[in-house]
């Protein structure tokens, strides 16, 4: 017999819950309602709320009746100059880790621009998150994935050494490259003082590593489950398989295979901040059932 666990700490965000519940109230009042950019990089989740009228559009070029909702991840300055332009009403509900963040980096900038240095921001090359946050400058910020890409900028002189460098990081990175990265910067600058590391991988993410990683060493196989766009879904489905060699990704229940399970196994099943909890529930009770694709 095989037995299942659902991870109590996957599932959505705080800043995810905030735009789908709004979207959800103004979609009850028979509101027409358009999000700019997916909602949450989860396609079951997209589905459920387009069956209730909600539209995805990819700029405001595409913008119809009702207000535009401008997702968690946030925007750059230039979305909301251009709604004004047109007169379009927003429905913010940028994450309020992320408000933070958008104005530190602000404020980051103002301070060493005038010497010569530079914000540097580990974060997807082109995520939404990250193009709104680098917008707050004009897109004057070096952005890296990884410390491979940090090395390239060294060596193609893109980062001064002898210039202030403050560094931030995408609210929903692994806090362990996160370190790894800060660490290589301090030891390629000319004088470890010139750097300020800022601390800005959302706590309720960061807290789910250590948590995530505990779960996963504690079943025999692990079934974690993430919409194939969630950039927090590849960081934490990578963890899990570092802790875990028998972990699998499923995007819905269509996706597990019989061959990942023994009897007797204790299976655990979890997510990324983006993976809504009743698709949790159901692909847990399909396992339960021994619902497999064929």
């Amino acid at each position: 017999m095989i037995s299942v666990e659902i991870d109590p700490y996957s599932g959505f965000c705080g800043g995810v819950i905030r735009a789908i519940g709004k979207a959800e109230a103004l979609l009850a009042e028979g509101q027409p309602l358009s999000s700019l950019g997916a909602i949450v990089h989860n396609e079951q989740e997209l589905d459920r709320l387009r069956a209730r009228g909600l539209r995805t559009i990819r700029s405001l070029d595409e913008a119809g009746e009702g207000p535009v909702l401008i997702r968690a991840h946030g925007e750059p300055p230039s979305t909301y100059a251009l709604a004004r332009e047109r007169s379009l009403t927003l429905v913010d509900c940028t994450c309020p880790v992320v408000l933070q963040l958008q104005r530190r980096i602000r404020e980051a900038y103002a301070r060493v621009k005038a010497s010569g240095g530079q914000v540097v921001l580990f974060g997807k090359v082109g995520h939404a998150e990250v193009l709104g946050l680098a917008g707050q400058v004009g897109g004057d910020v070096l952005v890296v994935e990884d410390s491979r890409m940090l090395e390239q900028a060294f060596t193609q002189g893109r980062i001064r050494t002898d210039a202030p460098v403050e560094v931030f990081s995408q609210t929903t990175k692994s806090p362990t490259e996160y370190a790894a990265l800060c660490d290589l910067l301090r030891r390629r600058m000319a004088d470890p003082a010139l750097l300020a590391v800022h601390d800005t991988i959302c706590q309720q993410v960061a807290s789910r590593h250590d948590r995530l990683e505990d779960f996963a060493r504690s079943h025999d196989v692990l079934v974690f489950v993430s919409g194939t766009a969630s950039s927090n879904g590849r960081v934490l489905f990578d963890l899990c398989c570092s802790a875990n060699p028998r972990c699998h990704r499923a995007g819905c229940v269509a996706d597990l295979l019989p061959e990942w399970f023994r009897e007797g196994d204790r299976v655990g099943v979890c997510g990324a901040t983006s993976t809504p909890k009743w698709l949790l529930e159901q692909v847990a009770a399909a396992i339960r059932e021994g619902k497999f694709a064929s």
